[in-house]
């Protein structure tokens, strides 16, 4: 409007006429626009969800053209609670993180209190054992002190990465109680230390090499749940949030760890049952966390599960069935409780160097190259119940999960007869592979790449035919 009335000022040249037909098309398009003003009404909306949205005002015509009746809704508490939870959560909660976000955060914030509240307790003992408040030790013996402890930490944590960090996002869920109960160990050291005061270098080293491996390990596992959460390529806002929510859970587990250090302090009985008991809540805490998870990506113990069930009845578990059977502690540890599960997985051995197998084997694995796996970017080798995978130098992420599934079935068949031979896997594979993997999908689970340890060593085999050269 505004336009065409500058057109309508500017014309100056135009004939009479012509000015009273603009006038008149003029007055119908104002009498038109105060017409709709009269029918619009506009409405203010707040929030981070589509579905969590809260009404704050309405905008509306009044009774001359120009002007607006603003109506506001709701109160600037509400306004402030809703901005302050916001600080915490990621944006569009809950509909931008997976169903298990708000357990596991529950259970690791708990855990995360009596940490912190522990470290109260494990640092006063730690500084009695340096010297502080005695006239005897010398700032040059406490530094260096420091310094051994320090640079031991450095030390593991660089050695740990090296020998576990193509690891971490295999096993997510164990090594996140690893890495806790590390961390548990190392507080315990530093809480021992002033009771060997000949040994205390040696004690806190421990205890720092120990908080190393939590350092790396908690870290990593962290950024792999990190992506699990974000359904919305929001990792870096979750990541943000739970920074804020440690933050608090630090400061508040700070302030109690001192009222606890200032109550016990002088009674080592105390000292020693609270630390205790809160490093079996810690311990329990973080259980019950890696529990609440429901993690979609495949990794060796995950395809053994979905495959046993799958050949079973033909049918695919879901995330969250194959949550309650997956073992979140080590198999030496698991073994002992469930005797009777099968793992399967552990009997297949992937990406095996070559040149660590024999004469007898070496036979086996080119009768095989050259029959039964010329089409494929991996050859299988059984003895005596282990399946041996060896990754051909060109083999993609598809090769790797068709090869670790086809040993499972190679195994599996192996338990039930014996005799069973490479034919009879690829047999199973030709009729049920694809219905597998599309069955998984459409449970919701990631078939992109098999979670596995690092395929450090691959192989390239070819065959000399008269005229050509297959590779």
């Amino acid at each position: 409007m505004i336009c065409y009335k500058s057109t309508f000022v500017c014309s100056s040249e135009l004939s009479i006429s012509d000015r009273s037909e603009k006038t008149i098309i003029w007055g119908e398009m104002e009498e038109e626009t105060e017409n709709i003003n009269s029918q619009i009404v506009f409405e203010e909306w707040t929030g981070t969800s589509s579905n969590k949205l809260s009404l704050t005002a309405v905008i509306s015509p009044s009774s001359t053209p120009t002007s607006f009746t603003v109506t506001r809704h709701g109160n600037r508490f509400n306004l402030f609670s809703r901005r302050f939870i916001e600080a915490f959560v990621p944006e569009g909660f809950p509909n931008s993180v997976t169903p298990d976000y708000i357990p596991f955060q529950t259970w690791d914030l708990l855990q995360g209190l009596s940490t912190y509240i522990r470290m109260m307790l494990s640092t006063q003992a730690l500084l009695s054992a340096i010297g502080v408040g005695e006239k005897s030790a010398t700032v040059i013996g406490a530094t260096f002190q420091w310094f051994l402890r320090d640079l031991t930490g450095m030390l593991g944590g660089v050695m740990f990465t090296f020998y576990q960090g193509s690891n971490l996002d295999s096993n997510a869920k164990m090594w996140r109680l690893v890495a806790d109960l590390m961390n548990d160990l190392g507080m315990l050291m530093d809480l021992v230390s002033p009771l060997f005061p000949s040994a205390f270098v040696f004690i806190v080293c421990i205890g720092s090499l120990s908080r190393s491996f939590t350092g790396v390990a908690s870290g990593a596992t962290r950024a792999a749940l990190t992506q699990h959460f974000a359904l919305q390529n929001n990792a870096a806002d979750i990541s943000a949030k739970e920074g804020s929510q440690e933050t608090v859970a630090t400061m508040i587990g700070m302030a109690l760890g001192m009222l606890l250090a200032h109550i016990t302090m002088g009674h080592a009985t105390i000292i020693w049952f609270s630390f205790l008991f809160l490093t079996a809540f810690h311990m329990y805490a973080n259980y019950k966390a890696v529990r609440c998870l429901n993690l979609t990506t495949l990794n060796c113990e995950r395809c053994s599960i979905l495959l046993l069930h799958f050949m079973e009845t033909g049918q695919v578990l879901s995330p969250k069935e194959v949550s309650v059977l997956e073992h979140v502690l080590p198999l030496w540890v698991s073994s002992w409780s469930s005797k009777s599960t099968k793992f399967l997985f552990t009997r297949v051995r992937l990406g095996v160097r070559v040149s660590s197998l024999n004469s007898m084997e070496m036979m086996e694995l080119l009768n095989s190259a050259g029959s039964q796996y010329e089409k494929e970017k991996y050859l299988l080798l059984q003895k005596k119940g282990i399946i041996s995978i060896v990754m051909h130098k060109d083999s993609t992420t598809g090769d790797v999960m068709h090869g670790f599934i086809r040993a499972l079935v190679m195994a599996n068949l192996l338990n039930h007869s014996p005799t069973s031979s490479h034919i009879d896997s690829q047999t199973w594979m030709d009729k049920h592979y694809d219905t597998f993997v599309l069955k998984l999908q459409s449970s919701g689970w990631k078939t992109e790449r098999l979670l596995s340890s690092s395929i450090m060593w691959r192989a390239n085999w070819s065959r000399e035919l008269p005229n050509k050269k297959i590779k």
